[in-house]
């Protein structure tokens, strides 16, 4: 019963990333269909994008499991995710109103970077090796800004119509944070039930681990596609 209890947070969040891997950034056809075919003002269609793109955005999601892993008090988890908000939420509006172009695979790999600095500040490793703690409400915050660029670089792909643009952002961007707000919202109620068993802080090193892993896996794969590409 004790190892049921100590694998199942594992097995679980093992699906959700699997789950999460298999859809990625990817747009389907008929999402794509509509953002290059969308003329004006479509609010709602646009929250709902947002808000898929987020739920299916493993790098993001990634990147906030390490953020809020080792918060423990609701006001510290709101505050932290507020800076990452404000961080996006400034970038992905920015970016594409002032058609800052940023290359997919260089933003994409400075958003793995996000993941294994987490997993690495998570383990300590500022202090153990450096002897000094970054803030890391400023890193979450600069980050948050990279986040950003990356979503708007994803959206920059399908040449928006420029009426309505602006309403449509915003919309996308609500989405975002509603699709944020639901699966946080399941990673925390994962990660409170594990915290009731000493598997938490026994394992919170490989969690981690595995944490700077995904992001040095997510690393080489956009190198490699700059490359190549």
């Amino acid at each position: 019963m004790h190892l049921k209890k100590i694998v199942t947070p594992f097995v679980f969040l093992l699906l959700c990333l699997v789950s999460a891997t298999a859809y990625g950034h990817g747009v389907d056809d008929e999402t794509q269909s509509f953002l290059m075919g969308n003329k004006g003002v479509a609010f709602g269609p646009f929250l709902y994008i947002g808000a898929k793109h987020m739920i299916t955005g493993y790098d993001h999601l990634l990147f906030l499991v390490g953020v809020i892993f080792f918060l423990y008090r609701t006001r510290e988890i709101v505050l932290y995710v507020s800076f990452f908000t404000i961080g996006h939420s400034a970038t992905l509006l920015f970016g594409i109103m002032a058609d800052i172009n940023v290359n997919a695979y260089l933003i994409d790999a400075i958003i793995a970077l996000s993941i294994v600095y987490k997993g690495f500040d998570n383990l300590g490793g500022f202090v153990r090796f450096f002897g000094k703690q970054p803030n890391t409400k400023a890193a979450v915050l600069i980050f948050g800004l990279f986040h950003g660029f990356g979503l708007a670089t994803k959206l920059q792909e399908f040449k928006f119509d420029k009426e309505g643009l602006f309403t449509n952002l915003l919309g996308f961007n609500l989405g975002v944070e509603i699709g944020q707000f639901l699966a946080l919202g399941l990673v925390l109620l994962v990660i409170g039930v594990w915290r009731r068993y000493n598997s938490f802080i026994k394992f919170s090193n490989l969690t981690n681990m595995l944490l700077m892993a995904a992001g040095f896996l997510l690393l080489g794969f956009q190198l490699t596609g700059y490359f190549t590409n």
